[in-house]
């Protein structure tokens, strides 16, 4: 649809969300085509990794539409919708988030469900909900008290209040800052440098990851050294340590 742009381009698919006028604000119809194309990317062959922003310059985006909240014929129903924080963080493949503006409930969640997170200097990211009566239900308390810590998590969950740039990065909600007008083109040589890397070898580097933050110690490095030996087995890997020997650029192909 066209609030939800999906573009490729060499190994790299770019997502836009694509309704400025409304700082990007999620409909139901954006949450669906949102999950259908994040389903897409992780489909593709010709594709590796994934840039999520938002068009405009206000905002990345502001959450849910609030007018739309009630087009849900019962809680039930909006409790049973199609969840896009679900579908950004379920991809097998690297999401890479460039936050171009405000990142306000739904909105901050989407970023946070990304694995990387760059934004431009004058972002502000917030948890608002509780001001309106409710809290967020796309692992906004679980992402923030994991990146923020408990009590930072605790100020914006409370308070509902955004923090600005400097704050986010400072407590590690975001990795980079960077002026607006470069902030895309930096998130796409961050997907371009992971893009060449072996498919397989980044696919399971993510898994790893995510198994860090869910599993005891020991079942974790039992877990990684699974991975590792699945990695190893791969035509990309015997390709790696053959061109490490004859000192040439390697060719990855996702087997």
């Amino acid at each position: 649809m066209e609030h939800i742009r999906f573009e490729v381009d060499h190994y790299i698919a770019t997502i836009t969300l694509n309704r400025p006028e409304k700082l990007n604000a999620m409909t139901p119809a954006m949450s669906e085509a949102l999950v259908a194309k994040m389903q897409e990317f992780d489909r593709r062959q010709d594709v590796r990794v994934l840039v999520l922003t938002g068009a405009g310059e206000k905002a990345f985006c502001a959450g849910s539409d609030i007018a739309e909240l009630d087009t849900y014929a019962s809680p039930w129903e909006f409790r049973n919708r199609p969840d896009y924080c679900d579908a950004i963080r379920g991809a097998r493949k690297p999401v890479v988030c460039a936050i171009n503006g405000y990142a306000l409930g739904g909105g901050l969640e989407m970023a946070m469900s990304c694995d990387i997170r760059i934004a431009a200097e004058q972002v502000r990211l917030g948890s608002p909900e509780v001001k309106l009566g409710w809290i967020g239900g796309g692992g906004m308390a679980f992402t923030l008290a994991h990146n923020a810590g408990s009590s930072n998590a605790a100020m914006m969950l409370m308070g509902g209040d955004p923090v600005n740039a400097q704050l986010a990065l400072q407590w590690g909600l975001v990795s980079e800052l960077h002026p607006a007008a470069g902030l895309l083109q930096r998130a796409r040589e961050i997907a371009a440098t992971i893009a060449a890397r072996p498919p397989v070898a980044v696919e399971t580097a993510k898994a790893n990851l995510r198994a860090a933050f869910t599993m005891p110690f020991e079942m974790a490095v039992q877990y990684e050294r699974d991975l590792q030996t699945v990695c190893f087995a791969t035509e990309d890997a015997a390709e790696g340590r053959a061109a490490f020997k004859e000192r040439r650029p390697a060719t990855f192909k996702g087997r």
